[in-house]
């Protein structure tokens, strides 16, 4: 019979329960601060759900009436510096980390409020109705709410979406020599997603001061958790990854507090993430104003057996108990913060004149201005001023013949050596010689903190370097082995790191490099083989650059790492191996952000194109030679940055426009590009705007099928020569 050894857990795994002596030996001044955090947030919320029932708030109200123990008795234990996300259902956790930011000397709960306090709830307040004087003005709402210098570095509407953002939160703490930590809030639906189970894994190898704080309320909109999953002790995911775990009471706010002091003293010690389930219950619906047994998911029954034990009942209990505050002095703490959110509606309402019943309005003053709509979708770049720029033509350093990879690695080192808050970080690029293709080659060996191998894990690991751009201190480059699994990063790619910047307000800057690789023609097939440009220019927030040549290569990647939007790298697998013209000392110049390079002159027709593309286009106007073509490499493709005024004066020039590329038609760059030439200038325009695209489906592993669905310059010569033919062009 076979021997079977039973394995034990490497992680602790605890629950902790309060005693009666817990409460007679808890601190005063700690219990007043959970009274009032709790008092101010209780009242917050439930004042909103009247603005919502009057139809005063635009969007839904996720509240969290019911689950203040769990936000407030772990953020009592946060410094300024720690690092805190949540979920949609937020205002909690946004509350209890500003309140403990702007007042860690604690409460008194028999004094007026703080004008910073009350200065915070206006802000909040006004930012949740979507007003100008909120933190983000107005464009977060209620789902996206940031003060960093409280730490409070966002609410997040996307399911499990702010957790590996939480992971780069901590990353910077560990790596800036910091005892500060991160803790990222979530609950019992977003526990089952893969960015925070990859998340998990990342803390967990890496060691990050992350404490991942669930918060199970045991319905996700209306499904129950037993449904969902088949270990509803949701602290139990900790030991798949060897991370410390608590479950506590989260309706207790002591208990929660007790567990947060272990782990933030375990985080603090650099013993790396914590995970501390906390057992709460929203007294309302997923959104709104009714509870769930009115839709019915819950009953009237289990709803009152949770308030009878409610956070708030539990603490001023116990502070009655021991002499420490009497019911008429709580009572005046809640008539004081109800008064405070009246007067808060007061600053931000009005009457509607003539209303029969009375009804109030939101004061126009306090609206944003409809101009401010786009503004802040990406920054103003002026962190180029000043900035050396340089082109071929004019750069005054030694130059060499060189392969495009070795710029890469070589431009990459550089920016590693010069600027100490660059990190790079993506799958292999630690091993075989500087990644898949070379483009890290001896950096690992020169920079071995900074060249950080990931797990194969792109959503949860792009979020982290999100994270460590939000944060702010240092640069991150993330490397795509193929550019086909942007996809499964999309959530961090497009909801969180394109969208973070305008989203919080326009001011916020998000440093992040993607280095993509995309290999069409190399026989990697559907999945390894897709250009990402067409689908990516028409998302905001991000830039997008592509490299054709070493120079360009190097000037490019500068301009890159100093811009502080997020900017995509497209790099071809067949311009690798190519050689040109390669600066070999002076790496430290920029290529301007919005500017094309003419890589042919000519006066009949206007080609633009882009990476491995540009030199097939070259080929194939160079063979036809029937027309005399003006080649223009865009090198920045986003809607931003694209170089209208090369593309302008050359269309008036020769009236006529090809766009050539390599993809899919259907994903293509030259679609949005076609549409905005000829509304731009539609005027100059002699005739209808061609194209050469790829074919309808993805590259196939078969090489004969594999070339019938990209174009090159065959492609190119076939078009220019059925333009010729038409009589459009009457020669050179």
């Amino acid at each position: 019979m076979a021997l079977h050894n039973k394995h034990k857990s490497t992680a602790p795994w605890l629950e902790v329960v309060v005693m009666p002596s817990d409460w007679d030996n808890a601190d005063p001044q700690v219990l007043n601060n959970m009274l009032v955090e709790m008092v101010l947030i209780r009242t917050f919320e439930e004042y909103l759900l009247e603005l919502a029932a009057a139809t005063l708030i635009h969007g839904p109200v996720h509240s969290s009436i019911g689950q203040e123990g769990g936000a407030v008795g772990s953020a009592l234990l946060l410094r300024s510096a720690d690092s805190v996300n949540g979920s949609h259902r937020g205002h909690h956790q946004f509350l209890a980390k500003v309140f403990t930011h702007l007042q860690p000397q604690g409460y008194d709960p028999r004094a007026e409020f703080s004008a910073d306090i009350r200065d915070a709830v206006l802000r909040t307040m006004a930012e949740i109705a979507g007003l100008d004087r909120g933190f983000s003005h107005g464009r977060g709402g209620s789902m996206h709410l940031q003060m960093k210098e409280a730490g409070a570095m966002g609410t997040n509407a996307i399911v499990g979406g702010g957790v590996p953002l939480a992971a780069g939160f901590a990353w910077s703490h560990k790596f800036a020599g910091t005892d500060a930590v991160s803790v990222t809030y979530f609950g019992d639906g977003a526990i089952n997603i893969g960015s925070t189970l990859e998340s998990f894994n990342l803390a967990a190898a890496w060691k990050l001061p992350i404490c991942f704080f669930i918060e199970n309320n045991m319905y996700a909109v209306s499904t129950h958790v037993l449904e969902s999953t088949g270990e509803p002790r949701l602290s139990a995911r900790g030991q798949g990854f060897n991370i410390p775990s608590w479950k506590v009471d989260g309706m207790n706010p002591l208990a929660v507090y007790i567990a947060m002091t272990e782990a933030v003293a375990h985080m603090r010690a650099g013993n790396g993430p914590t995970m501390i389930e906390a057992d709460v219950y929203r007294y309302y619906h997923q959104s709104g104003t009714f509870p769930g047994s009115a839709f019915g998911y819950r009953t009237k029954e289990e709803e009152a057996s949770y308030k009878a034990r409610d956070p708030i009942l539990q603490v001023s209990t116990q502070m009655i108990r021991r002499g420490l505050i009497t019911q008429p002095e709580i009572d005046l703490l809640i008539a004081r913060a109800k008064s405070l959110m009246s007067d808060t509606g007061n600053i931000l309402l009005e009457p509607i004149p003539d209303s029969n019943p009375p009804k109030r309005k939101i004061k126009d003053s306090e609206w944003p201005d409809p101009a401010f709509v786009n503004t802040g979708v990406r920054g103003d770049l002026s962190e180029f001023n000043g900035a050396r720029y340089a082109e071929l033509e004019n750069y005054g350093g030694e130059i060499t013949q060189a392969k495009f990879i070795d710029s890469v690695a070589n431009v990459l080192g550089r920016q590693l050596e010069k600027d100490s808050s660059v990190v790079i970080m993506g799958e292999d690029i630690h091993r075989l010689a500087g990644g898949t293709n070379g483009a890290t080659k001896g950096l690992k060996d020169r920079f071995p903190d900074r060249i950080l191998g990931t797990p194969i894990s792109e959503n949860g690991f792009t979020g982290l370097g999100g994270g460590i751009a939000i944060d702010g201190r240092f640069k991150p480059i993330v490397e795509f082995m193929y550019a086909d699994f942007m996809w499964v990063a999309a959530d961090q790619i497009f909801n969180q790191i394109g969208k973070m910047r305008h989203m919080f307000g326009g001011t916020g800057a998000v440093p992040f490099v993607l280095r993509s690789k995309v290999a069409m023609g190399t026989g990697y097939g559907s999945q390894h083989s897709m250009d990402p440009a067409g689908i990516m220019a028409t998302n905001p927030g991000w830039r997008i650059v592509s490299p054709t040549t070493p120079f360009d290569y190097v000037g490019l990647m500068n301009s890159a790492i100093l811009c502080k939007d997020p900017v995509i790298v497209l790099e071809h697998v067949d311009l690798y191996n190519s050689t040109g013209p390669t600066p070999t000392t002076d790496l430290d110049y920029c290529i301007e952000v919005g500017k094309a390079a003419i890589r042919r002159p000519g006066k009949d027709l206007t080609v633009l194109t882009y990476m491995a593309m540009t030199q097939y286009t070259l080929d194939g106007v160079a063979e036809f030679g029937e027309i005399d073509a003006e080649v223009i490499d865009l090198r920045w493709l986003d809607r931003a940055s694209i170089d209208w005024e090369t593309i302008g004066n050359s269309i008036k020039k020769t009236g006529h426009v090809l766009i050539t590329e390599q993809g899919a038609i259907g994903t293509s760059y030259g679609g949005w590009l076609a549409d905005e030439i000829q509304r731009r200038f539609f005027h100059e325009l002699k005739g209808p705007i061609e194209r050469v695209t790829g074919g309808e489906a993805s590259p196939s592993i078969s090489k004969v099928l594999e070339r019938a669905a990209i174009a090159k310059s065959e492609e190119v010569v076939t078009k220019l020569r059925s333009l010729y033919e038409s009589g459009r062009f009457s020669g050179k």
